[in-house]
């Protein structure tokens, strides 16, 4: 089932329908290039180009006797073509077609996660600019930090998925290749130009060297890059789950009129979209190291890797698309709460506030060794006594020896926090 997130174009690139038109596409354009040889009359071409068809169902009762889906999908063609179609195939062999029209296959699915990566990059950039200055506690290891903005974390994904697309362009490129070079790549039935029309003519680049397989790593890098975006999607899908955790609720995913989030407790409202998403990535991750396994071939040429690949590139770019949609409408819908950003900013107490207090310390005389130990010795008793950071450092004879009252103060203004978010907004959003 093809998931409802998922445009329905992606869905009909792998329908059967598609991938023996082709297929076909291949072997005519193939019967073109030997007829301009003069190996094929210009009659018989026009006869095939007009009655070359197949029936899906007649190809799979025809498999379940022959056991090989081109030889079947040949018949099927033959019999609408009539006499003529002994021209059909000529000195090709199965991985001519099959890996060359893959190629076109995997190539319409890049341009379609293209287009669906671009439309995330749209509303990451819209986010970054809405929530340029909203002020958000940074965490390292899941404790407060330092202030940030959650602008900040909406340029972060954006530029992730800059590298993304480029990758994605690149492995579009790398697998947009074809062949036509017969049994064991050698041109031992066919010449070589008739290699360099098909692709030609099919937008595709001519292989240079393959063993009648198309080598894998070619495939291994395009499912390694989805890998990778899959990797950053559930980046964004984990954060966006911790940010609604009760304790946090700092953002949530859109929760429809009517929706419901528990079966058994009614006020709960599940982060069940990113939750989605962090569960796919694992697939994908997992279809990557398929993909790996795929490049060492017996002699170089089998067909190990085939059954793998007509579960995993399918599945894999399906679910791309899906994800990226999904994950576009959960940040396009997502719910901000800065009020309670600045709540958990103060949940601390202004603790964060130490490096610049140690920092100041060590700028008036003071070691850092001594200013280090004083302002942790302060930060812990602020922490354990919940007491602000702030008064506690004013009531320190070794720090008013250093500070005086208008520099402590001065040193808790969060304005000093957000000073340089436009200097990487320039970086990002150039």
């Amino acid at each position: 089932m093809i998931p409802r997130y998922s445009r329905p174009e992606m869905a009909k690139i792998w329908e059967p329908e598609n991938k023996f038109q082709k297929w076909l596409d291949v072997e005519i354009a193939a019967c073109e290039a030997w007829t301009q040889l003069g190996e094929i009359p210009k009659k018989s071409l026009a006869t095939i180009k007009k009655r070359a068809k197949f029936s899906i169902k007649r190809i799979d009762t025809i498999e379940k006797k022959v056991k090989h889906d081109v030889i079947a999908f040949l018949t099927s063609v033959a019999e609408n073509v009539g006499p003529d179609s002994r021209y059909i195939h000529k000195g090709l062999t199965s991985s001519d077609i099959g890996d060359t029209a893959l190629a076109i296959l995997m190539r319409e699915a890049a341009d379609v996660i293209m287009s669906d990566i671009q439309d995330l990059m749209k509303v990451l950039k819209a986010n970054a600019m809405k929530y340029k200055s909203t002020l958000q506690m940074g965490r390292s290891h899941g404790i407060h930090a330092e202030p940030t903005t959650f602008g900040l974390t909406f340029a972060l994904w954006y530029e992730e998925m800059k590298r993304n697309l480029a990758r994605m362009e690149t492995a579009r490129d790398t697998i947009s290749y074809g062949q036509l070079s017969g049994p064991v790549g050698t041109f031992t039935s066919l010449p070589m130009s008739i290699e360099k029309y098909v692709c030609k003519k099919l937008g595709l680049k001519v292989d240079p060297v393959v063993t009648q397989v198309i080598q894998r790593d070619r495939h291994a890098e395009y499912m390694n890059t989805l890998a990778l975006i899959a990797g950053a999607i559930e980046k964004m899908a984990v954060e966006m789950r911790h940010l609604q955790r009760t304790e946090v609720l700092e953002a949530e995913e859109p929760f429809a009129k009517g929706q419901k989030g528990s079966s058994a407790m009614p006020h709960k409202r599940n982060p069940i979209g990113s939750e989605n998403l962090s569960g796919l990535a694992r697939i994908v991750r997992s279809n990557a190291l398929a993909a790996m396994e795929n490049i060492p071939l017996w002699h170089e040429r089998d067909i190990s890797h085939s059954s793998v690949e007509r579960v995993i590139i399918p599945d894999s770019t399906i679910l791309i698309n899906y994800m990226l949609v999904r994950l576009t409408g959960i940040l396009k819908g997502i719910q901000v709460y800065p009020e309670r950003m600045k709540e958990n900013i103060e949940k601390s107490y202004g603790l964060f506030c130490s490096q610049r207090v140690m920092l100041k310390l060590t700028e008036n005389g003071l070691s850092r060794e001594d200013a280090y130990k004083v302002v942790q010795e302060r930060a812990m008793e602020s922490w354990k006594k919940k007491t602000p950071y702030k008064d506690l450092l004013k009531k320190d004879r070794v720090i008013t020896k250093y500070l005086s009252m208008k520099e402590i103060d001065k040193l808790f203004d969060m304005k000093f926090y957000t000073k340089n978010v436009g200097y990487i907004y320039k970086r990002v959003f150039k």
